[in-house]
């Protein structure tokens, strides 16, 4: 049978071609579906579907550029391929031509849609993770207020840095307009020490609050720019008070937490107060002189002294005052120390009345107390030795009934104290011509009994009744031990006094 005739070849239509390009441009191989490339449709719609998967959900980052370049090639050569099978392929619809162009046009809204609706998915992921970065600093703020504030800081730190990351780089989120409320409670929180009135606790949170402007901007901190500072000058000011009579092992040179107010806050109605108060406080413990611890009493006002001194008050203008205030303690520690000696006296402790006594006594050569308090410590260094030397307190008076002569037989001068009714001292120079005793019994029949030696002799008029006498080395450097012994001197005899040194021997 003679061979069928050629089937037609479809005439090119150029405008045909274009409107299966654009119609695959959708993503959704529109185009390939009117020209029944049923390949190419499920090809379109796989790779579609393959970006769908890789973008969705939105996240703050997007679509990484190698997703997206590579499905925009894909789009294009979908279009070019759709194009070339379009040339001369008819399509299934629509019949006309144009009317398909058309439909390829209005089917680009698709994928422009797409483009606004992720964007605004991901601008909402975008906002959740700022709002999540906030919560977390949320968190770690509500968790450092229990802490103490040291073990506490690096936590504060991080909250801080995530606050300052939202105003300065996120300034338009939902989450950046709500750190000026986040800040306000970060201070209330970094503050609760005060708040709780623990003032000394307060300082170093509020002075970490005065750094916080060097981080944050002034329109997200607005008034808690200044917060801090009235509040930490109110603790300097508190805590320092409590410094006063128990300074802090560091204060004692720059004035401790008061130093430091004046210094800071020098106009501040905090350190108006400093001077008053230092000065109604020495005047309040001064009034403990005349009480049962004239000595803790003294102490006190040493220390408040010395503080007044040491505060820098050249800002604050309180110089000359502070400068008088220290004087004024100085008369109320004269007459302390005058004081806590006579009750150390009056206690028995005994070596601890003759230091406070000699002392007094050297420091204060016109005291009006000072005979008083030489013939304490008299009695005080005898007591020691015989301690019913010291439980009265030493008369000033003098002179008696009872004669009694004290001879030095001893190469050294030696002193004689003596207490009982009357009170005092001498001195005996020592002998030339003598010598220590090698042994008590010598001692005993030779003392004071040469007729050919030249003794310095002293001879007083004493009371009757009991009286404690010492004698002992004027050299601190001499090793020889003073004795202290007790006398009952009655009238109508005549008493002398030997003092010799007896030198022992040992191996």
């Amino acid at each position: 049978m003679p061979a069928a005739p050629p089937v037609p070849r479809e005439p090119a239509d150029p405008l045909r071609a274009v409107a299966v390009g654009v119609l695959n441009l959708s993503g959704l191989g529109i185009g390939y579906l009117l020209t029944r490339r049923w390949i190419g449709l499920a090809v379109a719609l796989i790779g579609t579907a393959f970006f769908l998967v890789a973008a969705l959900p939105a996240d703050p980052d997007g679509v990484s550029g190698g997703v997206l370049v590579t499905y925009v090639v894909f789009l294009l050569l979908t279009a070019v391929h759709g194009a070339l099978r379009g040339l001369r392929t008819r399509l299934s619809f629509p019949p006309q031509t144009p009317l398909a162009l058309l439909l390829g046009l209005v089917l680009l809204a698709v994928p422009a849609g797409a483009v606004v609706y992720y964007d605004g998915a991901k601008d909402d992921a975008t906002q959740a993770m700022l709002l999540d970065r906030l919560d977390k600093a949320d968190q770690l703020v509500a968790t450092a207020k229990a802490k103490p504030f040291l073990s506490a800081k690096s936590e504060y730190d991080s909250a801080l840095g995530s606050y300052n990351d939202l105003d300065s780089k996120h300034a338009g989120s939902k989450a950046a307009k709500k750190v000026p409320d986040r800040l306000q409670t970060f201070y209330t929180a970094v503050g609760a020490p005060y708040d709780q009135k623990k003032y000394c606790d307060a300082i170093e949170p509020l002075k970490y609050l005065r750094t916080v402007p060097q981080h944050i901007g002034d329109k997200a901190l607005g008034p808690l720019a200044g917060w801090p500072d009235d509040r930490l000058a109110t603790s300097l000011y508190e805590c320092g008070m409590t410094e006063l009579t128990s300074p802090a092992p560091d204060s004692a040179s720059d004035g401790g937490k008061l130093g430091e107010l004046l210094t800071t806050f020098p106009k501040s109605a905090q350190a108006g107060k400093v001077e008053p108060a230092i000065k109604a406080n020495i005047d309040a413990t001064a009034k403990g002189l005349g009480g049962k611890d004239p000595c803790g009493t003294t102490d006190k006002l040493r220390t408040l002294g010395e503080d007044a001194a040491a505060l820098p008050g050249e800002k604050a203008g309180i110089t000359d005052a502070l400068s008088a205030d220290s004087r004024r303690v100085d008369g109320y520690v004269e007459t302390g120390t005058y004081n806590c000696g006579l009750s150390q006296y009056r206690g028995g402790s005994f070596d601890e009345a003759l230091t406070t006594m000699n002392g007094f006594t050297k420091k204060y050569p016109h005291n009006t107390h000072r005979p008083l308090a030489l013939k304490i410590a008299i009695a005080a260094e005898i007591a020691t030795k015989v301690p019913a030397a010291g439980k009265k307190v030493p008369s000033m008076g003098s002179g008696g009934s009872i004669s009694v002569t004290f001879t030095n037989d001893s190469p050294d001068a030696v002193e004689i104290l003596y207490t009982g009714p009357v009170t005092g001292s001498f001195t005996l120079k020592g002998c030339s011509g003598c010598s220590r005793y090698s042994s008590d019994s010598l001692a005993q029949s030779l003392a004071c009994k040469g007729s050919g030696k030249h003794y310095a002799k002293r001879t007083l008029h004493l009371p009757t009744g009991t009286s404690y006498i010492m004698q002992k080395p004027i050299d601190d450097a001499d090793s020889a031990t003073p004795i202290a012994d007790t006398h009952q001197f009655r009238s109508g005899y005549i008493y002398t006094e030997c003092a010799y040194v007896l030198e022992s021997y040992s191996f």
